[in-house]
């Protein structure tokens, strides 16, 4: 059944795993597929997400690209539910705007370091689909960004530079930092200055989900 409400899409993405992180009613030049009234982007739900997916089948069958699968099962079958269309961000060439979806959601903003920040997920936020509906649900006002009134602890917290204000995402630096022993802490527990965002302590992660992105980020850093 299509949700009524914000809350009530929210809600039932709840007990699959997944929260909504984000809404927007998208205009002609946002890339949504035509006739969209409203564009739900979805999130894990934490610290619960990764128990659930854990012991899930794409997790336990030893194949490639698992936690991919099982978002494509789990939204899909939602969107199903609610008589809409699943999105995926690996999905492409074209691929979804969804950077551009979530600064329009009025829920996340380009933070001090170039990468996302969220309301709710700090640094943390990640997006593993969204789901178009052809009604126009009842949105709230955009949220305040945390960043305006935070001491910002995310610029100096990759020890490496990597990451550091006004500078491209040096990718190269910090795969050869995560994979040495100085940078162990990183590929164990994750991205320190993802972990520094003072949001992203109410936002809580197990450190076997960050090793498992951290592997995946870097393909042969064995935790």
């Amino acid at each position: 059944m299509t949700p009524q409400t914000l809350r009530e899409a929210d809600l039932t993405a709840a007990c699959a795993g997944l929260r909504v992180r984000g809404a927007l009613q998208p205009g002609a030049d946002d890339g949504a597929p035509q006739g969209t009234g409203t564009l739900l982007l979805l999130g894990p739900d934490e610290p619960g997400f990764w128990p659930l997916f854990s012991f899930s089948p794409e997790y336990l069958d030893g194949r490639p690209d698992p936690l991919d699968r099982w978002s494509k099962r789990i939204v899909s079958a939602l969107a199903g539910d609610w008589g809409g269309s699943a999105l995926f961000p690996s999905d492409g060439p074209p691929y979804a705007p969804f950077l551009g979806w979530a600064l329009a959601s009025g829920r996340a903003w380009s933070s001090p370091v170039g990468m996302l920040v969220h309301d709710a997920a700090g640094l943390f936020i990640s997006y593993r689909a969204a789901i178009t509906l052809p009604g126009r649900l009842a949105l709230p006002a955009p949220a305040t960004k945390p960043c305006d009134s935070c001491p910002q602890p995310c610029q100096t917290a990759c020890p490496v530079g990597a990451l550091t204000p006004g500078q491209a995402y040096d990718v190269a630096r910090c795969k050869t930092h995560i994979a040495s022993e100085a940078g162990r802490t990183c590929r164990t527990a994750g991205c320190l200055v993802r972990r520094a965002c003072p949001v992203a302590k109410d936002f809580s992660r197990r450190p076997e989900q960050s090793a498992f992105h951290m592997h995946a980020f870097h393909g042969d850093a064995a935790p």
